[in-house]
């Protein structure tokens, strides 16, 4: 039965815990969400987006190696570590290569473990339509855990498990409604996501330099005219030396005269304005009062669709 790919069930943002008996938490890993497809004879891994990542991660090409099912989908986050911690980062180095060579080269210097947390179809059966408790109860007799392919944790303690992740400085905790089906292509209330701090996704608009490289970035968001409004400058965070300079000559070419935003950008006497198309994850501590970020940091350049990215 060939397995076709589906946009998995999202959590949304909340600032309140839930309360509840009904109610679990798991830890939020900063990472790519990603579905393992298993059909019995190959098996696919593809993202949220619906993009397919399966030649990045052969390490999951095989699921008979951490599977029993004979056909099986599985719902989870694959992440890299950096100094013990999750790293968005170091996983988009292996997310964003694209020749069989060079994931060949990078993997050993960047190994992924597979945080599965939902199953979704097994043995022919689509469990969609039963209680996340259930799910997960299927879940851990056909996962069998290997150093790579790890079953996310669920604990009832929702305000104790928010606070290791604080401590540890981890991304945030999803809560979850144990008696939850999984809503395909779904996004409600039933799971919730409380982070200690904020993300999103921005366009850059513009770069400064110094010593003639890029040292930051001009971000921006689209309204929902399709206007670009500069949200803040960011020259902090997880890029390299190295990444500065393959930056400085990827902007070169994407140069142009006048700026894409709407508004004046506060550093725009120094910038050098770029056509809008590429797209970055940025953490950041509040917003502002004139809706720019407080304290942006660079976390990874992502391949997403900068009309998507809005406020």
């Amino acid at each position: 039965m060939h397995l076709e790919p589906i946009v998995p069930f999202e959590p949304v943002s909340t600032d309140k815990l839930p309360e509840g008996s009904e109610w679990i938490a798991q830890l939020k890993w900063d990472g790519v969400r990603m579905l393992t497809y298993y059909d019995g004879a190959a098996a696919r891994l593809v993202n949220r987006k619906l993009n397919d990542r399966t030649m990045q991660y052969p390490e999951l090409a095989d699921p008979r190696v951490y599977c029993k099912a004979d056909s099986v989908i599985l719902d989870g986050e694959i992440i890299a570590l950096e100094e013990g911690k999750p790293s968005f980062h170091q996983v988009m180095k292996r997310d964003g290569l694209r020749s069989v060579q060079r994931v060949e080269a990078v993997r050993k210097l960047i190994p992924i473990v597979y945080m599965v947390f939902d199953i979704l179809y097994a043995d022919g059966e689509w469990l969609t339509d039963k209680p996340l408790s259930e799910r997960q109860i299927v879940l851990e007799q056909v996962v069998q855990p290997v150093p790579y392919v790890q079953l996310v944790p669920s604990y009832k303690e929702l305000a104790g498990l928010f606070e290791v992740a604080k401590q540890h400085r981890l991304e945030g905790i999803v809560c979850k409604d144990s008696t939850s089906t999984y809503a395909v292509h779904g996004k409600d209330r039933r799971w919730m996501k409380k982070k200690w701090y904020q993300d999103l996704i921005a366009v850059v608009g513009g770069v400064t330099h110094r010593d003639g490289t890029v040292n930051a970035l001009l971000l921006g968001l689209y309204d929902d005219q399709g206007r670009l409004w500069y949200i803040g400058h960011a020259g902090t965070g997880k890029l390299t030396q190295d990444d500065w300079k393959a930056l400085t000559a990827k902007t070169r070419s994407l140069r142009r005269a006048d700026k894409p935003f709407v508004d004046m950008p506060e550093r725009s006497k120094d910038a050098v304005w770029i056509e809008p198309v590429m797209t970055v994850k940025v953490q950041f501590m509040n917003w502002t009062h004139n809706r720019t970020l407080r304290q942006p940091s660079i976390q990874a350049f992502v391949d997403v669709l900068p009309a998507s990215c809005r406020f």
